[in-house]
């Protein structure tokens, strides 16, 4: 690692989750247009991977992450579910409004993934191509589904998952904050929690560096791992910006 380009992160812990976050330009950029949201107080993280080129990408990303870090405390997991939602859709509002106010085609738009934990149930939000994964009873489930040109035609039955991996066309995303869509809709999982579930949650920088069963064994390996799974992927030479926040659900209430 480069030491003009330090590796960002935090780890923190509530009496309910232990969670982890990293982010790095990469092994090949000099700037980083993602950011994170590690709030184990409130049972809220996320990651957002900005686009757009000019640093238009770090703006909206920057954006989306700063008004996530600002839900207040206190609210029960259905307001909370509503907050976010809320705050991403302003987010997609105001991108769209300063793009617009730019001109020249400007684009500020950004990726987002969320994870919301509160009784004892998650909520999954996303938009876009970054993901979220859940580790449970040794078992890595992809939880969110790429908004991509490329996962359409694999959905599609055009290419296979292999060949979408190395596809060209691997960074055109179908869905974003601040994307040309004038409603933004945001795909949503769910589910119960359970003690030892280990969430990841990351930029394509990491997802397609990083094979799945590296993924798995360093998520598994360490209940702060987003430090170690930064570092793989810059190992590997990762030509994008990577972002990881991993969340281990403790015992306990939650």
């Amino acid at each position: 690692m480069s030491p003009a380009q330090p590796l960002t992160q935090s780890v923190l812990s509530t009496g309910s989750f232990r969670s982890s976050a990293a982010t790095h330009p990469g092994a090949v950029r000099d700037h980083n247009e993602d950011s994170f949201v590690n709030r184990p107080d409130l049972g809220l993280w996320a990651v957002a991977d900005g686009a757009g080129g000019h640093q238009s990408g770090e703006v909206a990303a920057s954006l989306v992450a700063d008004t996530l870090r600002a839900v207040p405390t206190g609210l029960t997991s259905a307001q909370l579910l509503a907050e976010t939602r809320l705050r991403i859709a302003a987010a997609h509002r105001r991108l769209q409004e300063e793009a617009l106010r730019r001109g020249n085609n400007d684009i500020l738009a950004t990726t987002v993934v969320a994870l919301l934990a509160r009784g004892d149930h998650y909520a999954c939000l996303w938009a876009g191509d970054s993901r979220a994964y859940l580790l449970r009873g040794g078992a890595l489930i992809q939880l969110s589904h790429d908004h991509s040109f490329v996962q359409e035609l694999v959905d599609a039955g055009e290419i296979t998952p292999a060949e979408a991996a190395r596809d060209l066309r691997a960074n055109i995303i179908t869905r974003a904050v601040g994307g040309r869509e004038e409603t933004l809709t945001l795909d949503k999982a769910t589910n119960r929690l359970h003690a030892g579930d280990r969430f990841l949650l990351c930029s394509d920088g990491v997802s397609k560096t990083l094979a799945e069963d590296e993924i798995h064994r360093l998520l598994a390996a360490d209940d702060a791992a987003a430090a170690n799974l930064i570092e793989a992927a810059l190992a590997a030479q990762a030509d994008d910006n990577v972002t990881a926040v991993t969340i281990e659900v403790l015992g306990g209430t939650y």
